[in-house]
């Protein structure tokens, strides 16, 4: 009986594993659910992370105001930031690319009467 030299490497049984592997972190990650704003942020080459627990006030592409991921028209978010403090409270604000300039000049003439000193605006 005559034996055969091992030049040949089966990959078969390697690429069944990686398979395995890709529908499993398929499977799981269908299961995490990001609740957020659909924001479309724009770029800027100078970036810096926020250390602290920021209240992120987002302005959608139709102009919608959101304050911590739940809709709410300006009035009441001006009435939300009066009750905040502006020398603690870190202030993040993202704004999607194609929102009418106007929106984000009144949340940043909301937060400058307030004083607010802590102020984020994100992109990506």
């Amino acid at each position: 009986m005559r034996r055969e030299r091992f030049d040949k490497m089966n990959v078969i049984p390697f690429i069944d594993i990686v398979l395995v592997l890709l529908v499993i972190v398929l499977a799981t990650t269908s299961f995490i659910n990001k609740k957020s704003v659909n924001v479309e942020l724009p770029t800027a080459s100078n970036k810096k992370t926020t250390e602290k627990k920021a209240i992120t006030i987002s302005i959608d592409k139709e102009g919608k105001y959101w304050f911590e991921k739940s809709e709410i028209p300006l009035k009441e978010l001006e009435a939300k930031l009066q009750k905040l403090d502006p020398k603690k409270d870190v202030i993040s604000l993202e704004t999607d690319q194609k929102t009418e300039f106007q929106k984000f000049v009144s949340i940043v003439d909301i937060l400058k009467a307030k004083e607010f000193q802590n102020l984020s605006i994100i992109t990506k």
